[in-house]
């Protein structure tokens, strides 16, 4: 199974405040704009994301491993002990194919496929 990248998702309040610190004051490119979610490059495979949330979630970071094999991952989770949230599904708002997972110290992992093979070339 190979990882063609990562997501770092942070929880924010203010979707449009954040977008300008990220975009305006660190000099990162958007790269998918999902309304409520915004992921913006790092490096040629590694993003930073943040999603506005105004209620209280058990994590405040999500780790996210982008592959083509979410299934086979989620094969590994679940013979690895982890905590899953049930099998890979779609998530039509997102436009993804997911799964989410929990490490032994209960830390989020999430792992995708976006229906776009294309989603980092572009704003969509």
């Amino acid at each position: 199974m190979q990882i063609d990248g990562n997501i770092i998702f942070l929880r924010v309040s203010d979707i449009e405040r954040s977008h300008t610190f990220y975009v305006k004051g660190l000099g990162l490119s958007l790269v998918v704009d999902q309304g409520d979610c915004q992921i913006y490059r790092l490096t040629d495979t590694s993003y930073l994301g943040v999603c506005e949330r105004p209620e209280p979630v058990a994590s405040n970071v999500i780790v996210t491993i982008v592959s083509d094999d979410v299934a086979g991952w989620h094969e590994r989770f679940v013979s690895a002990g982890a905590d899953v949230d049930g099998p890979p599904r779609d998530h039509l708002e997102y436009r993804i194919h997911h799964f989410f997972a929990k490490d032994p110290d209960g830390h989020l992992i999430e792992v995708q496929r976006f229906w776009n093979a294309d989603w980092a070339g572009s704003v969509t």
